[in-house]
């Protein structure tokens, strides 16, 4: 039963990862594709092999999800704990994903850890949770916001006198570079959220000691990442390119050249997991309010940032839930 229940929290972890990868393909590529610096399938291949490689650049997020969240528990009852909290995860990624709202995987899946392990009886370290979790929560999109309408007043003033159909088009070509970039950065951080979660897994059946994250899991897990971009999530990135504004490439070169810089930050300089998500769609709306401030759909704006808050106790409740009916069934 032992090895079983390990088996089956590896493989709903994959799960977890291939929703990541689909739900947040739109964070990467969105912009690029909304202004037509790439076409779609072009912009989901280079996603794909982006994220495959950004999987292999850091772990430092990856010991903080599997340390620094929620204690480790022992033996079945830990495993049910890990199981209840990557379903609550992938629950609300999929319900998200179906209503096009671009909610957090990494809140997601934070959400289902202390929603289960509060259930389990599991201590939380609430310190890690508040300065690893809800911290970056809060500040990571208002700084989003200001930095993205900080880097397009600088493109602004920078080319105000240059001719503006070649400025665009020089912009659609740079938006390669920056897509690739915030592909790559999010492979580093949110490919981490599913090794820590497979490493927990791997230390409560004693299969793992130690710190070190085994090869087979970067790699599988990267993988199946990336599997999950390349699968694309449409509905989200209508959302993300085109209902919150409409996006020309300087504009989509700014937000995602902000975006992709912050998450190289917080994985290297703070080994803190920040969404994705929350990062890209506060860019946008930076880069957006410097042509006018009506120009952003603030209606659109606001039902997105209330599912960000709902994020974390909508999945905590499935994970509490999924817990005391597993634990019910197994124990």
């Amino acid at each position: 039963m032992d090895i079983l229940g390990l088996v089956l929290v590896v493989g709903v972890a994959f799960g977890f990862a291939y929703t990541n990868g689909f739900h947040d393909s739109a964070n990467a590529i969105a912009t690029s594709v909304s202004t037509r610096a790439l076409t779609p399938r072009a912009a989901l291949m280079m996603a794909a092999v982006m994220n495959l490689a950004g999987a292999f650049l850091g772990t430092g997020v990856a010991q903080t999800v599997s340390k620094g969240i929620i204690e480790a528990p022992s033996g079945r009852q830990g495993m049910v704990v890990l199981w209840a909290a990557l379903i609550g995860a992938i629950t609300w990624n999929l319900v998200t994903w179906y209503f096009g709202l671009p909610s957090s995987s990494t809140h997601s899946l934070f959400g289902g850890m202390v929603g289960a392990a509060l259930a389990g009886g599991t201590k939380v370290f609430w310190t890690g949770v508040w300065e690893k979790v809800v911290i970056p929560m809060i500040t990571s999109p208002i700084v989003g916001l200001v930095l993205g309408f900080a880097m397009m007043v600088a493109i602004m003033w920078i080319f105000r006198r240059a001719n503006p159909h070649r400025a665009k088009r020089d912009f659609r070509m740079a938006q390669t570079v920056s897509a690739a970039a915030m592909a790559l950065g999010h492979g580093l951080q949110d490919s981490q959220k599913t090794m820590g979660v497979v490493v927990l897994a791997l230390t409560i059946s004693h299969h793992l000691t130690g710190s070190a994250i085994p090869f087979w899991v970067k790699t599988s897990t990267a993988v199946v990442l990336s599997l999950g971009t390349w699968a694309g999530g449409w509905r989200i990135m209508r959302t993300l390119g085109r209902k919150i504004i409409e996006l020309d490439p300087p504009q989509g070169f700014a937000a995602e050249s902000v975006a992709a810089s912050i998450l190289y930050i917080t994985a290297y300089a703070y080994r803190v997991p920040v969404s994705t998500t929350h990062i890209i769609t506060s860019a946008i709306m930076g880069v957006g309010a410097t042509k006018r401030v009506r120009a952003v759909r603030w209606g659109v704006a606001k039902n997105i940032v209330i599912g960000w808050f709902l994020t974390m106790p909508a999945a905590g409740l499935v994970a509490a839930l999924v817990y005391w009916i597993s634990w019910a069934v197994v124990r």
